[in-house]
């Protein structure tokens, strides 16, 4: 294709000027750069706001700023394009010469003196043209060492000149993947992930540096910004080098099969010891007259093309981005304010802390009436542990069921009924039954089921104790400096309720040792109904011809009864109808545990909630002998004190930053559409 505006050398112009010919008498006219351009007035103070907002460091709440990332293979020439942009020398020589993220800011000064200096590690150091290069060296062997390592610690270079474009970016160390000369053997890794971190957001624009000489497809840069930017939309190329592969390189920048969305800039940077203005000029001279680069396009070539393109659509991404970025400022705010709150209050006086102790434990034992008397779990509804009266049921359920289990009988039928007649045996009729001989039977059935009604209170307890310990940590969250003590308050009460809740039920259970006493009518139709069989089985056991080895009785199943024959008629008797007794008795008294603990549960419960929480818990609490829990309240934690300061930091931070953009969002919101 032709070109229809045709370069012309100006000796006159400013190294970023664009140089045109008057369309009437064919003389060359020296149009003012981007950087004087119209839309100055309006980008500055854009481009002002966002440096205001990298100053505050907003990114490290995790707010993410327009910028401009300058990424390429190594030798792509992205220095020598950064240099001719700012018009300024930055390190040059074999091999990384970029260690560290180095961010350009550039303003336009109307000052004939350049202002020149450096930020890194909370320093500042002042340089100027002549020894800039020199500075950047010294700085990123701090900041790097003194090595061919990389760091991803940025350093900040300012520039303020006259005829500099109004630019921030962000030149990133070019990517290598044979470590050279000294370099980590991971260098790779390093900047391919510095340059992923960078690239990534979608804020960033990146300026994709590739050079002529090589395959666009090949150039590890392109792999890169695809992986993140698949359309191209936020990625602009600028090709170096036109001059040393000129052939081609239309169709390269036409074709666009490596899909750059914001378009090409070819440029021919600076060789030897050519000024700034030189070539600008011998650029202008190539473009115009080479006979392959004079087809491309006007406006996709050059230095000044590049900086208007830059400029333009860094404004234009500050523009989109401005209102979200307040949005998210905002929210964090939010965030941070709402976090401080939940911090622990602190506490001025012992007054204040035994104020707030006893809010702590009033809502605690709010808390624990719900969920452990009441059964509403409202505060815990997805924490079924939590969920109290249904768990206590549960656990009540599970005892009786266990303590009611017939056990595994590993006497013959009724030899522990015979034993224990003829140790109680006495001078008297034969026909009575002695009753001492029923409490030691009854005496040996309780001794056999001592344990479980213990075990499971224990086990209660224990389950109440970490319900307390989960309420208590919930109402004490804000004051970790006395939740320990707190915690071991509450747990120091439920280990003196278990020890008294164990003895109670000690007793319970050795209570029934003492007689055979009950008034449930269940005793008597029991007993009677197994009674009833009593004759069949003696006629069973010793006048039965066929002398059968087992008989059947109601309750029992088939017994063995063969080894009964050698007993006395009385004998059998008695032991039959004590065993009849027994087992009758038996089922009453395993009841009558199981009620007896469910009553005692339901009252050492609430006794714990009404009464005993909120009195022993303060006490120990306010007892200096205790670890002085109260005067504890008035020291804050050294995590806590730092969450603070972090917090408070954050917050006036934040606070800046909205200050910052508030002005300029509605006097730029829509700008981009003018």
């Amino acid at each position: 294709m032709g070109r229809s505006n045709k370069h012309a050398v100006s000796t006159t112009s400013s190294s970023l000027a664009i140089v045109a010919a008057n369309p009437t008498d064919n003389k060359i006219v020296a149009i003012e750069a981007p950087i004087v351009s119209s839309y100055n007035d309006r980008i500055r103070p854009l481009l002002d706001t966002v440096d205001r907002l990298r100053n505050l460091n907003v990114m490290r709440e995790g707010i993410q700023l327009p910028t401009i990332v300058v990424v390429g293979d190594q030798s792509s020439g992205k220095s020598s394009v950064l240099e001719s942009l700012a018009g300024i020398s930055l390190p040059r020589g074999q091999g990384i010469c970029t260690r560290v993220p180095l961010v350009m800011r550039l303003q336009r000064s109307s000052s004939l003196e350049p202002e020149i200096w450096l930020e890194y590690s909370d320093k500042v150091v002042h340089t100027d043209e002549e020894h800039i290069a020199e500075s950047i060296r010294a700085a990123t062997d701090v900041i790097a060492g003194s090595g061919k390592g990389v760091s991803d610690a940025p350093l900040t270079l300012h520039v303020k000149k006259a005829n500099v474009p109004d630019l921030t970016m962000v030149d990133l160390p070019g990517i290598t993947r044979v470590p050279v000369n000294g370099q980590p053997e991971n260098i790779y890794e390093q900047i391919s992930g510095m340059i992923m971190k960078y690239i990534e957001p979608q804020e960033s624009i990146i300026l994709n540096v590739l050079s002529a000489t090589v395959d666009f497809t090949t150039c590890e840069s392109i792999r890169m910004s695809r992986q993140v930017d698949k359309t191209g939309e936020r990625t602009l190329a600028v090709v170096t080098k036109a001059d040393m592969a000129p052939e081609g390189l239309l169709q390269k920048v036409t074709a666009d099969d490596v899909s750059i969305g914001l378009g090409y800039v070819c440029v021919r940077n600076r060789i030897g010891e050519e000024t700034y203005k030189e070539a600008r000029m011998q650029e202008e001279l190539l473009f115009r007259t080479h006979p392959m680069l004079r087809l491309i396009d006007d406006d996709i070539v050059g230095i000044p093309v590049l900086a208007q393109k830059l400029m333009l659509i860094q404004a234009t991404m500050i523009r989109r981005c401005l209102p979200g970025i307040v949005g998210k400022i905002n929210e964090k705010m939010e965030t941070s304010v709402l976090e401080l709150s939940k911090l622990p209050v602190v506490m001025a006086s012992k007054e204040v802390a035994l104020m707030a102790l006893r809010d702590i434990i009033d809502s605690a034992k709010e808390s624990l009436l719900k969920i452990l008397i009441h059964g509403d779990f409202s505060e815990f509804p997805d924490d079924q542990k939590m969920h109290c009266t249904a768990r206590l049921a549960d656990m009540l359920s599970q005892f009786s069921d266990n303590l009611q289990a017939k056990p595994e009988d590993k006497s013959e039928f009724l030899m522990e009924e015979i034993k224990i007649l003829d140790e109680c045996k006495c001078v008297g009729l034969p026909n009575f039954i002695p009753r001492s001989s029923f409490l030691a039977l009854l005496s040996q059935h309780v001794d056999g089921i001592h344990a479980k009604p213990v075990e499971f209170i224990k086990e209660i307890w224990d389950y109440v104790e970490g319900v307390l310990m989960s309420v208590l940590s919930k109402y004490s969250v804000n004051f970790p400096q006395i939740q320990s003590f707190i915690k071991r308050a509450g747990r120091n009460l439920i280990a003196k309720i278990k020890e008294q809740s164990v003895n109670r039920v000690a007793e319970i259970v050795e209570m029934e040792k003492l007689t055979d006493y009950t008034c449930n009518p269940d005793y008597m139709a029991s007993w009677t109904e197994k009674t009833a069989s009593q004759q069949s089985f003696i006629n069973a056991v010793l006048h039965d011809a066929k002398k059968p080895e087992k008989f059947f009785l109601s309750g029992f199943g088939n017994v063995k009864i063969s080894h009964l024959r050698k007993y006395h008629a009385h004998l059998l008797q008695q032991a039959f109808d004590m065993k009849m007794r027994i087992t009758s008795y038996w089922t009453i008294v395993l009841r009558r545990i199981v009620d007896n603990l469910a009553l005692y549960l339901q009252f050492s419960v609430k006794n714990l909630v009404n009464a005993q929480f909120k009195k022993e818990v303060v006490a120990e609490m306010v007892d200096a002998r205790g670890g002085g829990g109260v005067e504890r309240m008035l020291e804050e934690s050294p995590s806590v004190a730092s969450k603070r300061v972090k917090l408070n930091n954050s917050i006036k931070l934040l606070q800046e930053s909205k200050d910052a953009v508030a002005a300029i969002v509605d006097e730029n919101y829509g700008y981009g559409d003018r």
